[in-house]
């Protein structure tokens, strides 16, 4: 492993209450219903394909673009009500990789507007070196286009980065690029996280070594 692609929500903060009460605004908003589950069913996942495949509110293009900026609207507003939580450890790991000289990138599908917003306020903007977010691909997680893309602004070929995840999407993804995983039990049960090349409940636990021990079983 020779660089590291973090996801963003549910990996380095903790505003998953905020993304889903702005789902639970918006539908009250356009009185659409929101099917059993459906936050979970669509964690990690662009809203491009969270409308009409999960919500099922509708396929228009136009509308699934208004929808998804009313949305994130909706949660930015939250999150500057409420503020963000970073969560343990990992503003520790993101520092050790820095003084390491290990490349780091966020690689979410969450859109850049929300990222440009939230980021700063974290004070973990100069921990990265580059950002690959929803925006800027057409094929949102379980594709691989994210991560591959990450891994370019890095300027390290995939087989040598590692992505830290939260969502089964996410990994999934980054298994499709070629790279190792290491799976967080922030959003999903560690039990269930097992196909990961490594697991853990916390990156509070999580070491240097231990990153740089993890192999990547498809290789």
């Amino acid at each position: 492993m020779k660089a590291v692609i973090f996801d963003w929500d549910g990996v380095v903060i903790d505003s998953s209450a905020q993304h889903e009460r702005s789902w639970e605004i918006l539908a009250k908003e356009i009185s659409k219903p929101l099917p059993d589950g459906h936050f979970l069913l669509g964690f990690g996942k662009k809203n491009a394909l969270i409308i009409p495949e999960i919500l099922g509110w509708t396929t228009d293009p136009a509308a699934i673009t208004g929808l998804s900026n009313r949305k994130e609207e909706i949660y930015r507003e939250l999150v500057q009500a409420s503020g963000v939580h970073v969560l343990p450890g990992a503003r520790e790991l993101l520092t050790a990789l820095r003084e390491a000289g290990i490349p780091r990138s966020i690689g979410s599908s969450t859109p850049r507007s929300n990222l440009d917003a939230i980021l700063p306020v974290t004070g973990l903007a100069d921990l990265f070196d580059a950002i690959a977010c929803g925006d800027d691909v057409t094929h949102g997680k379980p594709a691989p286009d994210i991560f591959i893309l990450a891994a370019q602004k890095l300027h390290m070929p995939p087989a040598d980065c590692l992505v830290i995840e939260d969502a089964h999407v996410g990994l999934e993804a980054a298994r499709r690029a070629g790279m190792a995983t290491l799976a967080v039990a922030t959003t999903n049960p560690l039990a269930d996280l097992q196909y990961a090349d490594a697991a853990v409940e916390s990156l509070a636990t999580v070491t240097l070594d231990f990153l740089l021990n993890i192999k990547n079983s498809q290789a």
